[in-house]
């Protein structure tokens, strides 16, 4: 994905993103494995970009990505969809689902929901 850029510096994160970036749950930001590592020898153990406590467990991920997807964030109903589609987060897989969701984001304004 052309154009993702850390919200913190500002930089490129190269690709593989997943190798260079760290996916925060609670705002739906990838930020740079810099700016992590950077944090947490800063002491700051909270998400570097909203300040929100980072859940330990996939389901306190998977409630703060519902929260989001109840005030119809397109970003957070295209992430769900993508748990349901693959069955991460502890959520069963179901493709049909995942599909609604995708629809609903993509209503919403969601380009990667397309």
């Amino acid at each position: 994905p052309e154009g993702h850029f850390c919200p913190l510096c500002t930089l490129p994160i190269p690709l593989p993103m997943e190798k260079h970036s760290v996916f925060m749950t609670c705002c739906l930001k990838q930020i740079c494995r810099g700016c992590h590592v950077a944090a947490l020898k800063r002491g700051m153990f909270d998400c570097a970009f909203c300040r929100t406590p980072c859940p330990d467990s996939d389901d306190g991920k998977l409630k703060m990505i519902q929260a989001r997807v109840r005030k119809k964030d397109p970003q957070a109903i295209d992430m769900l969809g993508k748990k349901y589609f693959f069955g991460s987060l502890g959520s069963q897989k179901d493709v049909r689902r995942a599909v609604e969701l995708f629809t609903e984001a993509a209503e919403l304004g969601s380009i990667e929901a397309l």
